[in-house]
Formats: structure tokens, sequence, C-alpha cells
């Protein structure tokens, strides 16, 4: 939609960098932007290659209680049943092709994954002499669904003893009609119903896990090799999800909704070991800060000329002093829908006017919507302020 838009690695490029590029990174969409990369199958590794071998007529026919389909990966034509879990699917309802709202463990080794042949390939660069300072992206697919990994990730989440989500029966009942929409309906994963009429609500929630510790092990190599290389002294390091993932809070799985659960993510920033004292290193900072401020903090933090047509803000001041007040952050998700941020509450406004508003100072799980309580109107007011005053364009899904 913008092909003069100078991205992060490009100006970095333009400045004297060298930049490697891998793995999940603009949605696999935009790969000739770095100097060098290196892009494998991720998201249906390990299975990448597979041959579709079966399909049962009545699947092919209609929607099925019992899904399965089987198909034959790997140099040993390994065959395997899909999906892992055995349940039906709720955007797909023939099954025909494969559901990737499925999990499970497969017994094969990190490199087996697109996630460990990535790390792989960063982890030679970083073994590299440098003659100029480098831009190293690396883009994991994991936790995202299918939630597959070596087995030895899901032996550390006995399903038995998996905790699940603090939930509220009545959650949704103080919202709207378009709320209950967003919560209830399929769009980026499966339905909360079906996992629990299957039973699968334990095992999704340790096979998720299980990811999450699978691309920690990925990261921990990284480090190790960072550790380990001629650049541990002067690297910056950030680390960062794209969004969150409801486990069935709200009765929602999945991404792309305005809750806490799925607008909330990782973000974690260390400064090169050269900097000094001059940072709060181990510290946290429980401001509300956007990704769009990371353009900014990486061009300041490695002191680049500013690029003044940036929106956001560098975190360099936060870096140095954590409390730092900070402005509320908007969120949009599809067309038309925002949330907003601050430190203590949030705000949710929907395309058809619709509103909720939690304060996160007693509510933290967001179970109570306090939209229609007069005596918050003051908070709502000031927060709408820094609402769009147009829906934006479609962002997609």
């Amino acid at each position: 939609l913008h092909p003069d838009m100078v991205l992060m690695p490009q100006y970095f490029a333009a400045h004297g960098y060298h930049t490697y590029g891998t793995g999940k990174l603009l949605h696999h969409h935009t790969r000739d932007i770095y100097d060098e990369c290196f892009f494998t199958e991720q998201r249906w590794s390990p299975l990448a290659g597979r041959q579709q071998v079966e399909y049962t007529k009545e699947e092919l026919r209609t929607k099925t209680t019992n899904p399965r389909h089987v198909v034959r990966f790997g140099p040993d034509n390994t065959e395997i049943v899909l999906p892992l879990n055995r349940m039906p699917s709720d955007r797909n309802p023939t099954g025909v092709g494969g559901e990737s709202f499925d999990w499970g463990p497969f017994d094969v080794e990190d490199d087996d994954m697109g996630d460990g042949k990535i790390t792989t390939w960063a982890i030679e660069r970083l073994n590299r002499q440098a003659d100029k300072p480098f831009f190293l992206a690396v883009g994991y697919y994991r936790p995202h669904i299918p939630l597959w990994a070596p087995r030895r990730y899901f032996d550390l989440y006995p399903e038995q003893s998996t905790i699940l989500p603090k939930v509220l029966s009545s959650d949704l009942d103080d919202l709207s009609e378009t709320a209950r929409r967003w919560a209830l309906e399929p769009v980026t994963a499966g339905a909360h119903k079906t996992v629990v009429e299957h039973d699968q609500w334990k095992a999704a929630v340790a096979a998720y896990l299980a990811c999450v510790s699978f691309v920690d092990a990925q990261i921990g190599r990284i480090l190790d090799a960072l550790e380990n290389s001629p650049h541990a002294d002067n690297t910056i390091i950030v680390l960062w999800g794209d969004h969150g993932w409801h486990l069935g809070e709200k009765q929602h799985w999945g991404k792309w909704t305005g809750w806490e659960r799925a607008t909330r993510v990782p973000l974690l920033i260390v400064p090169p070991r050269s900097a000094g004292s001059q940072y709060k290193i181990g510290d946290t900072c429980r401001r509300p800060v956007g990704l769009i401020d990371l353009y900014r903090t990486l061009i300041d933090l490695c002191e680049l000329p500013e690029k003044t047509d940036l929106d956001g803000h560098s975190l360099r001041p936060l870096l140095e002093d954590p409390a730092r007040e900070t402005e509320p952050v908007v969120t949009a998700f599809d067309y038309g829908n925002y949330t907003i941020r601050s430190g203590r509450w949030r705000l949710i406004r929907y395309k058809d006017g619709s509103e909720e508003l939690y304060d996160h100072q007693t509510d933290p799980h967001e179970w109570h919507n306090l939209a229609s309580d007069v005596r918050h109107e003051r908070v709502k007011r000031n927060l709408a302020k820094q609402l769009p005053v147009s829906p934006a364009e479609p962002l997609g899904r």
C-alpha cells in the first residue's frame, strides 16, 4: 500500500548497517528489504512438504465431529492423522486442507521445526566477524496455531496439572451484542464451546505453554551465541510479540479483540553493556507504550539521524526512568473499532458506538464493564479525546 515507505531495516541500511532477516517478518510478504535473508516454512512445520494421503468421504461432504485426514511427512514418509486434537473445525466445516486450530507434540528435533531452522541461521550470522554494524531481525512463528512443538516441551506441562485461566461465567452479560459476537465468533481460531465440549481446554493451554517454552529455548540459543560472539558488549536486544492471545478468557480463543488479553504483548529492551549505568537494568516499566514506538527508540539508541515523519515516541527516557508518565495507547482492531489503554483504564469503542470501560486497578481481568456508570463519565470523556474522530482504514485480521 505504501511502496515508498522506508521500513526500519532499510533506514538502518541507509546509515551504514548490514541487515539480516529471517522468519516471520512482515507476514512473509516483503522479502527483499534485507542484505541477507532466509525464509522457510514455519506455520506447518514439521509437516512442511507433507503429502495428503486420505480424506474420509464423510469429511468431504459435510462437517464431521471426528475429522480425519492422513498425511505423510519427513524423509521416512512418516504417516500421521490430523488434526492431532481430533476436534472439528469451527472455521472450516469440512476440514479439507487441514485446520490450524490444532495442538499436540511431534517426535522431532528443534531444527525439524521452522523456528529451529531460523535460529540456526541467525546464530551463524552472529558468529561472523563484522566490519560494520549489523541489524538482525528474527521472526518466530510459535506460539501461533497450530500449537505443535517437539515432544520434550510438552513433557514440561503435564495436562492433568495444567492451571486454566481465571474466568467469570457471567463475563459477557454486561457487554453489547457487538462485543459478544467478537468474543464468541471463531474468527481467528476456534470456539470456546467446542474446546470445552471436546474436553480440550487443559490440553490447549498446555500446548500453548509448550510452544512458548520451545521459542524460549530458541531465543536462549541466540543469546548464548551472542554471549560468545565478538558482539556481546555492544548489541541492543529487543524482544516483543505482535499480539496477545485468548485461552478461553471471555469465551474467546485467538487474537483480534480490544481486550487486554489480545492487545498486551511482551516487550523487553536490553541496552548494550557498553552503555554503562545510565539505564535501569533489570527494572520493569508499568506504563503503557506502543510497538509503534520501537522505530524511534532504536534510532535514538543507535544515535542515527532523527527520522521526522515517524509516529510514536522514543522509549529511551523510560529505560532511564521507568516511572515516567506516558500517554495512553490506542489500538485498532478492524474497521472503526478502537481501544485505548492508560496506566489505569481501558476504554473500548466499537464501530456501532457501544462501549466498555475497565478499571485495571480493581478489575485486572476486565470482568466488570463500567461504561454505563455515570460516575466515570469524566474518565471516558478524557480517554475518548485521544481516539480517532473517524474510523481508520481496515487493518485486516
